[in-house]
């Protein structure tokens, strides 16, 4: 009888006495650099027992797979180890490097606390108000947002406005957004600040093309409809461009960028102003 798909893929099991979220992300950052069909993540979080990770470690065993995992209970960490040992299954300590390093280069101690990095503190709920302000300030619904962000991105439709928006609120910062349109005078509000960073999102007409076209196809229009025609879109980066030349704002070509790199570029001029 033929195995399903399921059954002979590959596994990597990342675990964590928190949720597992850190390990999960490094886990599927190095799946991104293999050409990695047949090859699942599952994870196991709140882990507080020996007996789950004894359990963890045989169930690797029997799939040939590996482990990641995310301890600061020292316990637990030395049974990974010694059950990793004893099964003969690779066992990754993703932040236990990290941490004594830190030990041996600056001499204090962790808390030793799991779920620190979720835990309900003044950053937590800084982060839920900034993700509450990205979603009501998005796409230029209420100019208000423009005056009291601390950063704002403009750009024509389809620069990744939104997912950046939301993706920085999530690191705790307020981010309003407003799309450029020749026809629509920007508000009063657009105008830089002390404490504020206008950021200007632009992208390669051709590639700008194909993503509208495919936007159009996904809510059953046709493609052939101005939006998403090269001249419509020439027209668009040139006056956003000018725009962004009269605010004097920094300028990001996010034609070849992901979300995160671009981000970061944003982050490290945010720091830069302060």
């Amino acid at each position: 009888m033929q195995r399903s798909d399921r059954q002979t893929d590959k596994m990597i099991i990342v675990c964590s006495d928190a949720v597992g979220e850190t390990a999960e992300a490094v886990a599927k950052a190095t799946l991104r650099q293999f050409a990695s069909e047949g090859v699942r993540i599952k994870r196991y979080g709140h882990l507080r027992t020996e007996d789950e990770i004894a359990s963890i470690v045989k169930e690797a065993a029997g799939c040939g797979g590996f482990i990641a995992y995310t301890l600061v209970q020292p316990e637990l960490r030395e049974m990974m180890r010694e059950e990793a040992v004893r099964r003969g299954v690779r066992a990754v300590d993703v932040m236990g490097p990290m941490m004594q390093a830190y030990i041996d280069s600056f001499g204090t101690f962790p808390k030793r606390q799991p779920g620190l990095l979720h835990s309900m503190d003044d950053n937590y709920f800084r982060r839920m108000e900034a993700i509450e302000f990205a979603v009501r300030y998005d796409d230029g619904k209420d100019a208000r947002g423009l005056a009291e962000a601390q950063i704002v991105l403009v750009g024509v439709s389809r620069t990744s406005k939104t997912p950046l928006s939301i993706f920085l609120s999530h690191k705790g910062y307020k981010v309003a957004n407003l799309p450029l349109l020749p026809e629509v005078k920007p508000p009063l509000e657009l105008h830089s600040e002390p404490g504020k960073l206008i950021v200007g999102l632009t992208m390669q007409p051709e590639r700008m093309q194909e993503v509208r076209s495919e936007r159009l196809k996904s809510l059953g229009l046709p493609s052939a409809a101005a939006y998403a025609s090269y001249d419509r879109i020439q027209a668009e980066v040139e006056y956003a461009r000018g725009l962004m030349e009269q605010l004097g704002c920094p300028v990001i070509d996010v034609t070849n960028r992901a979300i995160e790199e671009t981000a970061g570029i944003i982050i490290g001029m945010l720091n830069e102003t302060i």
